[in-house]
């Protein structure tokens, strides 16, 4: 009897061990994926309710055609020519940080037919208007776009939308004929329009490594995008949201941000004092040749029925015109024989 007890003791004990270890394990999994929600900095972070008094957001500018709802910050309507922005009006002093970003792209255009797409920001300048996505060129800082424009420009393998991201000192130019593929550190293909759900993004960069990932079932599971290395931010700039439409338009809608302070698994490196470093990268995509813009060329449907209509009217009025120059020819030549 007293050895079946000491049998089913043991029985227990390694039950309850292997269940010890087990809820440790996940417990350690589940508190390193939500560890971060500790260190959140409400300052940079951007919650419903938005509206503080009238219509200004507490800690945020916005510009262009940004408005703000109950339900979103809408960048631009689905409407052509629209660019809209909003910046935070705090600059960041995190040295290891992560920006969590819930947003929406979606419009009635067709699958072949939308853009131009929207911009993530961390730059030293803020609220400069320009042609990057509604924001300025030879920017200072890091971007992350999301380009939605369906007639890729150039030759390169990958297809819209894309999200790519580019390191800039200032001396860079975001090439649009080139889709911006000859400065970009990496990019992946994601397909975030007209979703059933909202589309989210995260951008870590600690430990001089930028990780982008993107969540499109609105399950809270990240699935990579790109990771590099060798990429220098300072602190002290600004986070900021833009985006711009074109001859092709969409809604571009921010639901929420969120910016977390992420621990360093270098002491050192988060006592760094990283506020004199200029942005740089060790890594760019191989160049490729430059080549014109093929948005000017891209004609609508609504533009090719006129000019068929036109070149149908001129014919038209040719057949009609020579018709009435032969009888009038006619008309004189028999008067010229009388």
């Amino acid at each position: 009897m007293s050895h079946l007890f000491k049998i089913c003791s043991n029985n227990l004990n390694t039950k309850f061990n292997v269940f010890i270890i087990l809820f440790s394990f996940l417990n350690r999994e589940v508190f390193s994926k939500w560890n971060t929600r500790d260190y959140m900095k409400r300052e940079h972070s951007l919650l419903k309710p938005y509206q503080g008094s009238g219509i200004t957001v507490p800690n945020w500018d916005f510009m262009g055609s940004t408005i703000v709802t109950d339900k979103y910050i809408r960048l631009t309507p689905d409407l052509q020519s629209k660019s809209g922005s909003i910046w935070n009006s705090i600059p960041c002093y995190v040295n290891n940080w992560e920006l969590q970003v819930q947003f929406k792209v979606h419009g009635k255009g067709k699958e072949s037919l939308h853009g131009d797409g929207m911009a993530i920001w961390y730059t030293r300048e803020r609220m400069k208007q320009g042609p990057v996505f509604g924001s300025k060129d030879l920017f200072e800082g890091l971007a992350v776009i999301i380009d939605t424009y369906s007639n890729h420009n150039g030759e390169h393998n990958h297809q819209h939308p894309y999200i790519s991201s580019m390191i800039n000192n200032g001396s860079l130019h975001y090439d649009h004929d080139r889709d911006g593929t000859h400065t970009e550190l990496a990019g992946c293909e994601v397909k975030v329009r007209n979703l059933q759900t909202e589309a989210h993004l995260l951008i870590r960069y600690t430990g001089n490594t930028l990780t982008v990932m993107t969540d499109l079932d609105d399950k809270a599971v990240w699935k990579p995008c790109f990771n590099v290395d060798g990429v220098e931010l300072p602190t002290g700039y600004y986070f900021g949201f833009s985006a711009a439409t074109g001859d092709l338009s969409d809604n571009h809608e921010i639901i929420a941000v969120r910016l977390y302070e992420v621990d360093s698994d270098d002491p050192k490196e988060a006592l760094k004092d990283r506020s004199n470093i200029i942005p740089s990268a060790t890594k760019f995509s191989p160049p490729r040749e430059h080549i014109e813009d093929t948005k000017s060329q891209s004609w609508s449907g609504l533009k090719i029925f006129f000019i068929v209509l036109f070149v149908i009217i001129l014919i038209a009025a040719l057949i009609v015109g020579g018709v009435w120059y032969w009888e009038y020819q006619q008309t004189q030549s028999h008067k010229t024989f009388y």
